[in-house]
């Protein structure tokens, strides 16, 4: 089963790319796809997918002009802002499109700075559009109030809570160690590597503040 579908678009950034190895199991024929920058360097060396946009401050002397040759209907799109991230740029520039799904490849990698705040732009955006962040060893969401995580998992499946600051009300279900209307506070307490009880639904909830969830394996 993809997770692709007519609103769903496909953000790919300068980390770690070994997952577009394997972008076959997430996406289904012809998907809307955004390259930030300079990550359309590397693509090709991963996989045959034609980018559809090109976005990105382009600074450090990158000609995206040149990739017209490789791409000729690549639309390229210059946003210079330096106070925002190319992620954040390219997010808003599908949230724009109306797009209402988005799966972010290559935004976890050696640079621990930017995986960090990759991760912690979810809660700037979850309320205007459902994200993904996917790599080869974790699913990604950012979840707050309005949304209730509800998935099938296998028993053992690590499922690692982090919160934004704090977090209220966290109420779980078929995890080794469930909350009940509990809070979790970044620098005091987590819930990183929970885990599965059987094969289950896992359920999450919370009544304030914006909770990271973390699908991991090794």
């Amino acid at each position: 089963m993809t997770l692709f579908n007519s609103k769903t678009a496909i953000i790919i950034g300068n980390g770690d790319l070994e997952i577009l190895k394997n972008i076959n199991q997430f996406i289904d024929k012809d998907p809307y796809i955004l390259v930030l920058d300079s990550a359309i360097t590397k693509i090709n060396e991963y996989t045959t997918i034609s980018p559809n946009v090109l976005l990105g401050d382009f600074d450090k002397d990158f000609n995206p002009n040149l990739w017209l040759t490789n791409f000729p209907d690549l639309h390229i799109v210059h946003t210079p802002d330096q106070e925002k991230t190319d992620f954040e740029k390219g997010i808003e520039y599908l949230i724009d499109l109306e797009f209402t799904h988005i799966l972010a490849l290559g935004l976890t990698g050696k640079r621990m700075d930017h995986t960090f705040n990759n991760i912690s732009t979810l809660a700037k955006y979850n309320h205007l559009i459902s994200i993904q962040i996917i790599d080869r060893y974790s699913t990604i969401y950012c979840i707050d109030e309005h949304f209730t995580y509800k998935k099938y998992f296998k028993e053992d499946t690590i499922v690692s809570l982090l919160p934004i600051g704090r977090v209220e009300g966290i109420t779980t279900k078929n995890l080794a160690y469930n909350l009940n209307n509990e809070p979790l506070e970044l620098g005091v307490r987590t819930g990183s590597s929970n885990f599965v009880k059987g094969n289950n639904e896992v359920e999450i909830k919370i009544t304030k503040g914006k909770l990271i969830v973390m699908e991991c394996k090794d």
